[in-house]
């Protein structure tokens, strides 16, 4: 197996809000040895420097792209760094000619709106009314700032569904499928040479 922080190796992780993606993305780094950077967080820090909610920058950001393209290019300059995984809604998208394997986390909409309850300290009609403005705002950010349609998933290596399974479970399908195409992802960028 070839050393993946040595390689300079990148994974990205995306998904919806309360997919389990930043679980998924810390367990994935501390097994291969990896960094480990949030998108998400570095729009929860925006959200309280400003000290408005993370609904309230969803609708900010529909009118100011700077909030999006800050996030972005800091997950691109972490993948350029190496050695990481990144985490964030749109990390997939936006490194999907950077990163090495690419993976989406999945999760029913009741299950990611009892995650994000527990989280926050919400009731989970809260959450869900959370969930579905940011999810509403991202789709037209996304689609206005990049040209990217959420829907496409052809860009990831790795769908997974991660209410299926424990969080331990999810980290080690994830990681022993990451360690299947790595070396197919090496030998593939070596041809391209």
């Amino acid at each position: 197996m070839v050393d993946l922080c040595e390689a300079g190796f990148v994974v990205a992780i995306s998904g919806k809000p309360g997919s389990g993606k930043t679980t998924l993305a810390k367990n994935i780094a501390r097994e291969l040895n990896l960094r480990y950077v949030s998108m998400g967080q570095i729009f929860r820090n925006i959200a309280a420097e400003r000290m408005i909610s993370l609904e309230e920058l969803s609708k900010v950001a529909e009118e100011d792209p700077s909030i999006d393209y800050l996030i972005d290019s800091t997950a691109i300059e972490e993948a350029k760094r190496g050695c990481v995984v990144l985490d964030g809604h749109l990390t997939g998208w936006i490194l999907k000619d950077i990163a090495h394997i690419k993976i989406l986390t999945y999760a029913p909409l009741q299950v990611r709106a009892e995650r994000l309850a527990k989280r926050d300290g919400k009731t989970v009609e809260e959450a869900l009314h959370e969930i579905k403005v940011r999810e509403n705002s991202e789709v037209r950010r996304y689609k206005k700032y990049y040209e990217i349609d959420v829907s496409n998933l052809d860009v990831f290596d790795i769908i997974l569904n991660t209410s299926l399974l424990s969080e331990e479970e999810a980290a080690r399908v994830a990681t022993e499928v990451i360690k299947i195409l790595a070396p197919l992802k090496f030998k593939k960028e070596e041809k391209k040479i």
